[in-house]
């Protein structure tokens, strides 16, 4: 009977848009000294997964880590695995693009490594049953998932030393199941306690083999592990150890390891993650009560598997910010798909088409479309990299689509697929969604490139996406704000953050740190989604203050009440509030193309319809994110003064500047008889790999106006939201 065996599948990846200095630390961190040690130990097989994004940069800036891992494979101590070249979630993306993300990974891997990819690393292990006839379409054999995947199907722990096999219409793909006993041994606990755990599986399961999928990172980056795994040995001593146990055991990839065995049967799983992501992914509340059900659960281990989570698509209802950059991508790529229909056949058209193909899939990366302890959608510059590549993506279809330099366009739509219609105005300068079910607001403002801009190739850049010639970003997505909204992790902030023992190193899932005292001053939470041109009415009491505390204690039904629109054009919409029974409010948008850009002008009208006089406060409020709070080169301008980006206060109301010198566009918002402009930075407190943080989402500004009526009088204002491109 052959040897019982260890199968590790280590995964390595970063988002599109990380920080080059956040690279490079993981490099010289972990995925560095990770291979210097394997390279020691030459009985010791694994499989390696490198996500796409991550491939290109370490091809750019360490060509030399290649050679280290050729040499590898040669040796067949790694095997290379496939993927989603951007680290897509599979099941969130159109079947054409998955085909695409799948074969554009193996096609890297073959070309650098020589050998093609039989298995595939699946983003956050997310499955669906549908997930078999992609995969074998993709001409994957294997992937791998986490055990309570077939816990939660019904399987037995003790059935799970092997593989499967799952199916569906008719295409097979076989499936590991990874365990979580070893992710949490591996490299947090003695190594000991790591080899009894392994000694004690093998004589329970001779001839089997145990599987382990996990991060890279947490060999180096996650808090505390550098030292402990490099500076104090565990890696370099856990391989020794493995090596050691050559008489019972030995190391295998997993494509050996399947070869070698048959399949211990078939596998219908349920839609699942690993646990921590089925928590995450429930509503907050939800949230809460689940994981103190998991906690009673603890000492009825065979039970706990069917007390499950959330699935992963719950945060499209949980983050309407993650639903809405999750729709913009196949809204963009329904269009590129309608393009390639048409067999665009000369050579620019195809070579457009390509690099708006490339940017449409960088915009795929997971990162920004989900939280849980990893930062993810609440980190701006992972938003604002998939945002720009999808803006640039559709203004290079839209062109090759009008085949004109200027055009412009409306349509009405459910964008969002919430069984709400939108209105979407799009030209060559801007596309701007309209939400007339949240308070006519604007919740989409992109700016786009010029159209020489638009023929350029997506390069690198500071976060952001792709850039022009200088390094500078071309296109921008103006609002990409987050609504800051209870998070099940503040009450421990609200509660203190605890202590964990001197000295021992944690899994990022056990770990409670901070990165700044007195989180608690932020935790306030917004009524509203964070959109432009919200109408706000309020009491002649309320200061800037109020607002920056979200105290204004606003006129719902105006603020965020339906409105239906009575006049349409391709570049002008009216719009009237329906909710309320004391006031009637018009707006109106227009879209006017300019010689640097364009602007949005917002003509607003307030009757009174109810009994009585009111004296108020009426309020426009436009939100705008620029990422760099403190950064020199992003920073508000009024009667030749600077504040930067995170300034709070009022300013006299006539014209504001907000500048980014590094996307190289400006925003100026003026009205001429508003009081004051009321400026406060929007910022959330969330959980992320290294700790709690405060993180900058973008500021609002909001245009105040005094306001006293009678029944039956009107009120007129104007706000002008003009975009330029800087030189």
């Amino acid at each position: 009977m052959q040897k019982f065996q260890l199968v590790l599948l280590i995964h390595a990846h970063q988002p599109v848009g990380n920080f080059e200095n956040v690279l490079e630390s993981a490099y010289a961190k972990s995925y560095l000294p990770f291979v210097e040690v394997l390279a020691r130990h030459p009985s010791i097989r694994v499989g390696l997964h490198y996500s796409g994004p991550l491939l290109e940069w370490i091809e750019r800036a360490h060509q030399e880590y290649f050679e280290r891992l050729r040499e590898l494979v040669g040796r067949g101590q790694v095997e290379m695995i496939g993927g989603g070249f951007y680290e897509p979630i599979l099941i969130a993306i159109p079947p054409e693009d998955r085909q695409e993300q799948i074969k554009r990974l193996a096609d890297y891997v073959e070309k650098h490594f020589g050998r093609r990819p039989t298995g595939a690393w699946l983003a956050e292990r997310v499955w669906e049953p549908q997930l078999p006839s992609t995969l074998r379409a993709a001409g994957v054999d294997y992937t791998l998932v986490d055990d309570n995947h077939f816990l939660g199907a019904g399987f037995e722990l003790d059935n799970l030393y092997g593989y499967y096999v799952a199916e569906d219409q008719g295409q097979t793909v076989k499936v590991l199941p990874g365990l979580k006993s070893l992710r949490y041994l591996i490299p947090f606990r003695g190594i000991d306690e790591t080899m009894q755990f392994l000694r004690k599986t093998a004589a329970e399961h001779p001839g089997g083999f145990a599987a382990m999928g996990d991060d890279l990172e947490k060999f180096g980056i996650w808090p505390g592990t550098h030292d402990h795994c490099y500076r104090d040995g565990w890696v370099e001593n856990f391989f020794a150890a493995l090596e050691n146990s050559g008489d019972w055991m030995e190391l295998s990839a997993p494509a050996n390891a399947i070869a070698r065995r048959v399949p211990l049967g078939r596998a219908d799983l349920p839609t699942a993650s690993y646990t921590e992501m089925m928590e995450w992914a429930l509503p907050t509340p939800a949230r809460v009560r689940y994981h103190a059900l998991t906690q009673e659960f603890t000492s009825r281990p065979d039970d706990l598997p069917f007390v499950r989570g959330g699935i992963w698509r719950n945060f499209f209802s949980k983050y309407s910010e993650s639903n809405l950059l999750q729709k913009k991508m196949l809204h963009v790529s329904g269009k590129l798909r309608r393009l390639e229909h048409r067999k665009l056949r000369d050579e620019a058209s195809a070579e457009q088409l390509s690099k708006a193909t490339t940017l449409l899939l960088r915009s795929q990366c997971n990162d920004p479309y989900w939280h849980g302890i990893f930062g993810g959608l609440y980190a701006p510059h992972l938003r604002t990299a998939a945002w720009q590549s999808l803006v640039e993506a559709e203004a290079i279809l839209d062109h090759l689509s009008h085949r004109k330099q200027e055009y412009a366009k409306v349509e009405k739509c459910d964008f969002d697929a919430d069984e709400r219609e939108e209105i979407y105005f799009t030209s060559d300068r801007y596309a701007i969604l309209v939400q007339p079910n949240d308070g006519g607001t604007i919740c989409a403002i992109d700016c786009r490139p010029s159209g020489a801009q638009q023929t350029r190739s997506p390069q690198r850049t500071e976060p952001g996406g792709a850039a022009d010639e200088d390094g500078r970003g071309s296109a921008a997505a103006l609002i990409n704000s987050l609504k800051r909204r209870p998070e099940s992790y503040h009450e421990k902030i609200r509660g203190g953050i605890g202590k964990k023992a001197a000295g021992v190193v944690h899994s990022i899932h056990e770990q409670i740190r901070t990165k700044e005292d007195g989180l608690e001053r932020w935790l306030n939470y917004d009524r509203w989604p964070q959109h432009s041109f919200r109408f706000l009415l309020f009491s002649r009491d309320k200061k800037q203050q109020d607002c920056a505390m979200i105290r204004l204690d606003e006129d719902a039904n105006l603020a965020a009440g339906t409105y239906v629109a009575t006049h349409l054009s391709a570049d002008r919409v009216s719009l009237v509030s329906q909710d309320s029974r004391e006031w009637c409010v018009e707006k109106a948008f227009s879209f006017v193309p300019t010689p640097q850009g364009f602007d949005i002008v917002c003509d607003a009208k307030l009757k009174r319809t109810g009994q009585g006089a009111a004296r108020f406060q009426a309020g426009l409020e436009v939100v705008l994110n620029f990422l760099a709070p403190s950064a020199p080169d992003r920073y508000f301008e009024s009667s030749g003064r600077r504040h930067s980006l995170n300034w709070s206060g009022a300013m006299p109301a006539s014209q504001l500047r907000v500048v980014d010198e590094w996307q190289k566009v400006a925003v100026t918002v003026s009205a001429a008889d508003a009081r004051e402009f009321w400026i406060c930075p929007i910022e959330t407190v969330s959980e992320s790999e290294e700790g709690f943080e405060r993180i900058y989402q973008g500021s609002k500004i909001v245009t105040v106006w005094a306001v006293e009526l009678t029944p039956g009088q009107e009120w007129n204002g104007q706000l002008t939201f003009r975009v330029a491109h800087l030189a």
